[in-house]
């Protein structure tokens, strides 16, 4: 990697003693160089745009059931999807064929779009938290192994993990992290793909300390995927999601949220405060509803037309200040 100058320090240096401080401090804050400006609120035109879109993941225990019940591919799920009037499909990674080929992917591309259903994004399994070596490369490999993929079907973006430390100090995992997103983030932009990190626990599980690793990401095309669902620090829930909200690239909706101090226990997303921030951050983009309750069956359709309802309620509404 061609080595960059940031006053005294080579950009690298440079990275590598602001997150090692990070591990401890409350702020990152990188100057923008010739390799790029850091990450920032990301700047959209006109109004508010939200676009309803549905995870794979809601359908989990239907992609490979064995006892012979009611059983999804991906394609079906395409169709379902259309079928359900959803502006998007997400199509997790994890619900793929063992062996990919280019006629799977042309296959998938060609049914989204005969029934009229982009394909909003893909969600890959990560973790960069690792500690140098042929593992941390493989998890490397094969995000980029998922921009191809994505870039073939048409999918504008990746949801991507920074992981648990494994085998490293927090400090190291952040500055490991970081390579990785930046690494990933390049060639993405290449493909013309975004990565979204999610707030998913690990290194990442306060906000502040997501914000620190987003800011510092030289790449416009590397952003947060914000879960309406993975926010445990805090009491509301909802002050953390107007912190992320500017910064969002991806939405995935859950339908509980948590809140510090009461265990395990969920309550219901209030939706039409979930969508007021995202139209006061002006986002616009897909809102992909991921489900993680009972009888997806029964209630995926439920919480679409809930979905829409709300989208519809404030359509047309100017952000804050605009």
């Amino acid at each position: 990697m061609k080595r960059e100058r940031t006053g005294a320090l080579s950009r690298r240096e440079f990275l590598d003693r602001s997150l090692c401080r990070a591990a401890g401090l409350a702020g990152l804050a990188l100057a923008g160089g010739a390799g790029g400006a850091a990450v920032e609120p990301l700047q959209r035109k006109g109004a508010p745009r939200l676009r309803s879109s549905l995870a794979a993941y809601s359908f989990r225990d239907f992609f490979d059931k064995k006892d012979g019940g009611q059983r999804l591919t991906m394609l079906d799920f395409v169709d379902y999807c259309a079928d359900h009037g959803c502006d998007g499909t997400e199509v997790t990674s994890y619900y793929f064929p063992k062996e990919i080929t280019q006629d799977y992917l042309i296959s998938l591309k060609r049914r989204a779009f005969l029934r009229g259903v982009a394909i909003s994004g893909t969600a890959v399994g990560n973790n960069f938290a690792r500690a140098a070596g042929p593992e941390r490369d493989a998890e490397i490999a094969a995000v980029k192994k998922w921009v191809d993929y994505a870039s073939v079907i048409g999918a504008p973006h990746i949801r991507v993990f920074a992981g648990e430390p494994k085998g490293v100090a927090v400090s190291e995992a952040k500055r490991l992290c970081l390579q990785a997103f930046e690494e990933c983030a390049d060639y993405a932009g290449g493909k013309g793909v975004f990565l979204g990190l999610e707030n998913h626990g690990g290194i990442v599980t306060v906000v502040s300390e997501l914000l620190d690793i987003v800011r510092a990401v030289r790449s416009p095309w590397f952003g947060v995927n914000l879960d309406t669902g993975n926010f445990f620090t805090e009491e509301d829930a909802y002050e953390d999601m107007a912190r992320l909200a500017p910064y969002a690239v991806n939405v995935q909706l859950k339908v509980e949220i948590s809140r510090r101090g009461r265990g395990k226990g969920k309550e219901p997303t209030d939706l039409a405060r979930v969508v007021r921030i995202l139209r006061e951050a002006n986002y616009q983009g897909y809102v992909a509803l991921e489900y993680e309750s009972l009888d997806p069956w029964k209630e995926v359709p439920i919480w679409l037309d809930r979905m829409r309802e709300a989208f519809a309620a404030t359509a047309g509404a100017r952000p804050a200040g605009a």
